[in-house]
């Protein structure tokens, strides 16, 4: 009898330990992307990094004026080449097809180099305002509606309002 009534306590204790943590998990949601556009220095980052890519667009647009121009040339002066010639004017082509490429693929690193450093800072401000919303109103879990996809889920809170208001912004 004395082992029955501690299998029956053992059970009671783990029903209610089970409840008690369902009880402590609170879900929220918001849109990060969503949030993160909306905050007066993203406009700023967009507005410096237009104008850092500029420079790489105005480059690239040059070498294909260039690329065009010489292409051109090559298929009106083509048939009055020497094969000598034909071919070094073919391997000048192919150079500067090449170097617009590597260019190309140079400006994007750059360029994603210079977004990562520019909206990093706004990216942690974002965070540790999601993070101190959570903390406030007893959050266990928030996720990110735009990147998340859950299928099914338990009931949760839409935190883009309390965090709005918590960045400063309307």
């Amino acid at each position: 009898m004395k082992k029955v009534f501690k299998v029956a306590l053992v059970a009671l204790s783990l029903i209610f330990a089970g409840n008690f943590a369902k009880a402590q998990t609170k879900i929220g949601y918001l849109n990060f992307q969503a949030l993160v556009s909306q905050m007066p220095e993203a406009q700023t980052i967009k507005t410096q990094l237009d104008v850092f890519s500029k420079q790489f667009t105005d480059q690239i647009n040059s070498m294909g004026t260039e690329l065009q121009t010489k292409g051109a040339d090559f298929q009106k002066n083509t048939a009055s080449m020497t094969d000598a010639v034909r071919s070094v004017k073919q391997s000048e082509l192919q150079d500067l097809q090449k170097r617009i490429q590597d260019y190309q693929t140079t400006a994007q690193q750059k360029y994603d180099e210079k977004t990562n450093e520019l909206s990093k800072p706004l990216i942690e401000k974002a965070k540790g305002a999601i993070t101190a919303v959570a903390k406030e109103k007893g959050y266990t879990y928030v996720f990110d509606t735009a990147t998340t996809t859950l299928l099914t889920s338990p009931e949760g809170d839409d935190l883009m309002v309390p965090v709005k208001a918590k960045l400063g912004l309307k």
